[in-house]
Parts: C-alpha cells; structure tokens; sequence
C-alpha cells in the first residue's frame, strides 16, 4: 500500500504540475495518472487502497466543502438570493430532460433507462468547482454580484438532489414502483443536512472560543466532527434522509458567520490539506474510469454528453433569467456549471452492478462525461474568469 501511494503522489504531482506549465487543468493530468495506474491498464494500485477508493475520495471532498463553507458569507447568500435556488436544481432538470431527448434516439435506450442515464451525468462536480470558486473569491473576480457564491451554493446542493432522483429511477426499473416519497426526500435532506451543520458549527464556535488550542487541534477537531456528520447520513439512511456533504460546508460557514478569525486562519491549513486530498481525489476518479467502455461505444455516447451539456447550459440561463448579472457574467456562469467527475464516478456503475439492461451503456456515458466536462469546465473557468468577470 504505502509503495502505491507513493507512486500515486508522485506521478500525480509531476503529470499535475506538467499540465498547469501547458496552461491546462492539473487535475486532468491527475485523472490521467489513474487511468494509466488503475486497474484497467497497468494495474499500479495496490488492492487494498482500490477498496476503500470510495472513503479516499470522500475525504477529500469533506476538505474542500469545508473550505467552502469557511470562505462563504452569509451576507453574499442573501444577496444572491432566488438565482442561487434555481442553480440548485434547475440546471440538473433540463440536462436530464435533454438526455431524456436525445438517449433514445442515438442510442436506442427507452425512457426510464434514459432517466436514469440522465440522472446520473447530471451532477456537477464540487471537487472541480468549489476550488475554483473559493480562488475566485479570494482574488475578488465577480464580487458585485456574488458570481463564486452563487456557483459554489448551486453546486453544493446540485449533488444531493440529482442523487436523490437517481435513487428514485433505479428504484422504479428495479421494482416497476416509484413513490411520492422519494422526491420528498430532497427538501428533507437538504433542510436537516443544513440544520445539522449548523448545530454543529454552533457547538464548535462555542467549545473554541471557551478552550484555548492551536489551530492545527481545531482543524483535527473540525474533520473529525465533518466525519462524524457523514456517519450520522450513514446511520439514518432509510429511516430519515439527511445530506452530510450539505451539513459539513453549513458548519464551515457557521464557523465563518460567527468566528471570522478563525475562520480565516484554518482556511490557509485547509488549502495546505487540498494540496493532497486533491491528488488523490482525481487519481482514483481515474483509476475507476474504464477506457475501453468508452471506445467499445463509439461515438453516439458522446453526442449524447455533448448535446447534454448543452441543455445543462441552457437550463443555467433560464436560473440567471430577470437578474441583474451582464451577459459575459451569465456566460461564465454556464461555462462553471459543467463539470463531472466525482459523483459519476460514484454512481455510474450502480445500474450495472444492479443488473439492469442499460448498465453498461449508462457506465460508458458517466465515464465519457468526466473525460469530456471535467477538462473542459476547468479549461474554460481557469481560462476566461479574469475576461468574463470584473
């Protein structure tokens, strides 16, 4: 294990580094590595770290949404105000309705399978775009309108809703049943998963300010209580539905609305720990990417990707609709909300694993859609942020 994830950090750091000098996103660099290393090509990876690939990649996820919630204002919520709601959801719909359009008629997939197909290359990737946006926010590009902010709310909501529609399509092809239920699921979880977090931070800002301790015990305290939280989402799933994710970023910006100092200081350590989370984040995205899935395929799934894409983009512009943003601003927008990664490296294979008919195509399109959006969202954020935004 150790020599793996030696090879994983070094190889990931050098093809990183690499890119960023060819003025291209580390991270595809990253992807690369695992792909070459994984399992499906050279088989690098040590077993037992594939194994718990899953936990990995969560952890770097609690990282950086804790990040988030550290560098978010309550304040700059507010402002953003209806927009922010819209981005939640209605970007995801759209792209789902587009695939719902466009599945059957190039890969001959009925309706259900595309739902699910849908539902699955739906989600926005945090893990490319929160970092992005809390760069963005420090360097003060689009703070008139809360640009960042506004991505970043969207982005981090955007994951619990589409996985919640996920749940409900491959319940209905599994079972030929569907229930109300399952969609009432997302206000649910969305509303606990805040109100959680917030008790959390709340508990935390108190224990902080009462007891003197170095910064670096309260980051070990915060990760532990972000743990902690997941576990609580683990426990009750099936009983009530609760977002972990939704409550870790809720107790970073508690932490930031009623400590600001603090705040600050461990959002520089943070950053310090995103250095490796994020190596092994997109190295082991890679290495759950199977290459000859895609080329099997031909090229129908990538119209497919694509033509979605655009209905993704379509649907961030009917959420910007009657606000004040200017055309270069609204631009940027659609072009920061579409990257994939995490979660269609998380989900794509559940169909398959559930022997359903479109398990292998709907794995295919997951893997395509991280090739394809997950460079160009951070090409094209990493690129025209300082042309697009004030």
């Amino acid at each position: 294990m150790l020599t793996s994830i030696a090879i994983i950090l070094l190889s990931g750091l050098l093809l990183g580094s690499i890119f960023s000098k060819l003025k291209l996103p580390s991270l595809l660099g990253m992807i690369i590595v695992g792909m070459v290393l994984g399992p499906h090509a050279l088989n690098l990876i040590d077993g037992s770290i594939l194994e718990i690939s899953a936990d990995l990649r969560q952890i770097a996820l609690v990282i950086i949404l804790t990040r988030a919630g550290l560098s978010l204002d309550i304040s700059d919520l507010k402002k953003v105000g209806r927009p922010a709601v819209l981005m939640c959801f209605v970007p995801a719909c759209v792209e789902i309705a587009g695939t719902v359009i466009l599945a059957p008629l190039l890969l001959g997939v009925n309706t259900l399978d595309a739902a699910i197909m849908g539902s699955v290359i739906a989600a926005v990737s945090p893990a490319v775009v929160v970092p992005r946006m809390i760069r963005l926010m420090e360097e003060g590009h689009g703070r008139e309108h809360c640009i960042p902010q506004l991505i970043l709310a969207g982005a981090s909501v955007d994951d619990v809703f589409v996985i919640v529609v996920f749940t409900a399509f491959t319940a209905l092809a599994s079972s030929g049943t569907i229930s109300a239920g399952s969609f009432l699921q997302i206000p649910v979880s969305i509303s606990l998963g805040i109100l959680l977090g917030v008790f959390a931070g709340s508990i935390l800002v108190l224990f902080f300010q009462k007891f003197h301790m170095r910064d670096s015990v309260k980051l070990l305290i915060i990760l532990s209580f972000s743990f902690l939280l997941l576990e609580v989402q683990n426990r009750l799933e099936g009983i009530v539905p609760i977002s972990g994710l939704l409550a870790i970023m809720s107790l970073g910006l508690i932490i930031k609305h009623k400590y600001d100092r603090l705040a600050i200081r461990l959002s520089g350590k943070y950053n310090k720990l995103w250095v490796g989370a994020e190596v092994f984040l997109f190295v082991l995205v890679g290495a759950a990417v199977d290459i000859k899935y895609a080329i099997s395929a031909g090229i129908a799934p990538v119209f497919v990707v694509l033509g979605a894409l655009c209905f993704r983009m379509l649907g961030v512009s009917i959420s910007l609709l009657k606000t004040n943003l200017t055309k270069r601003e609204r631009l940027f927008c659609m072009l920061a909300y579409t990257p994939k990664a995490t979660v269609q490296a998380a989900i794509g294979s559940i169909p398959l694993t559930m022997g359903l008919a479109c398990g292998q195509i709907v794995l295919t399109v997951a893997v395509l859609s991280i090739l394809i959006t997950a460079p160009f969202g951070a090409i094209c954020i990493d690129n025209f942020y300082r042309k697009l935004l004030e």
